[in-house]
């Protein structure tokens, strides 16, 4: 029994699907609509960057979903392989879009223009430089939540990601994470503050979740074909409304992603194929379970390669 799942922020990299690209009418129309729905040139980006451009989170977030969106497209219409057996799908954090549109709950053009939103209200949430997030490796999530209560009259920050035993990140502002980071080293807990321009996952982004409650509200959202896994609750999401409340509250709140991969392997699930460029969710499912099976695709040769 197999899940898929898609990566999220940190994926991406300067020229990720050319070769679909090349090989395929269908990517290239897709890169194409991309490119006019949204009125910016996404996919020179994508394929010739510059770097700094491309990782800014407005151009991340709906680059990362069209090459996850092109690459289920090339093994669904050209491989006629029916990743929509699948048992559940889910994303990390803006991978979730990318889940439940391949899952046809929302259409291409919606899911991306939802994006190209999303990026921007979260980048402009906070002002650039106050906020920031740590990955925090090594240590369990019970002991890092205890150190944020133990100390939360001076420390504001949040758990942003669960994403593996030993791989917790927290966000925050700047001021409050480097008297976390002075906590850390005290007790020998190793950390790194990760290279991102804002604090995503926490109560910071609560002018991008009043922009996105918007958005979400005007798209017509359909009743998919598999089941979702949510971010915020580890659980499935049983319809079209809860998937939208859902939506918003991601912006918020913790993405559960290694309770997530428990609750799909304790139903049986026993291979995992990840959708898109990077090999991150494939590293985290390893650390979180060595047993499972697992697939990742980037290329035509993975592609050819993957057996369901």
């Amino acid at each position: 029994m197999f899940s898929v799942i898609f990566p999220g922020q940190g994926s991406q990299i300067v020229g990720m699907g050319r070769d679909l690209f090349d090989k395929y009418d269908l990517v290239k129309k897709l890169f194409k609509e991309a490119d006019n729905t949204l009125n910016f040139p996404l996919s020179k980006l994508i394929l010739e960057g510059p770097k700094e451009e491309l990782n800014l989170t407005i151009n991340t977030q709906p680059a990362i979903f069209l090459i996850s969106y092109s690459i289920f497209s090339v093994i669904k219409n050209e491989f006629n392989i029916n990743l929509n057996k699948a048992k559940y799908f889910a994303g990390h954090s803006l991978g979730e879009y990318s889940a439940l549109s391949c899952a046809e709950y929302l259409n291409f053009s919606d899911t991306i223009k939802l994006l190209k939103i999303r990026g921007d209200a979260m980048q402009n949430s906070v002002p650039i430089g106050e906020g920031g997030m740590l990955a925090i490796l090594g240590s369990k999530i019970d002991s890092i939540e205890k150190i944020l209560l133990d100390n939360d009259n001076e420390i504001k920050a949040q758990i942003a990601n669960d994403n593996s035993e030993g791989q917790i990140v927290v966000s925050g502002k700047n001021t409050d994470l480097e008297k976390l980071i002075n906590i850390l080293k005290s007790q020998n807990i190793k950390n790194i503050k990760l290279p991102v321009s804002a604090p995503f996952h926490c109560n910071l982004m609560s002018k991008a979740t009043k922009i996105m409650r918007k958005e979400i509200e005007k798209v017509n959202f359909l009743n998919g074909k598999n089941i979702l896994v949510s971010n915020v609750t580890a659980n499935e999401i049983l319809n079209k409304d809860e998937l939208k409340n859902l939506l918003i509250d991601q912006i918020e709140n913790r993405v559960r992603w290694r309770e997530i991969i428990l609750k799909m392997i304790n139903n049986g699930v026993n291979h995992f194929i990840e959708i898109g460029p990077g090999k991150v969710l494939s590293g985290l499912v390893k650390r979180i379970n060595k047993t499972v099976n697992i697939s990742t695709i980037n290329t035509e040769t993975d592609i050819k390669e993957l057996k369901i």
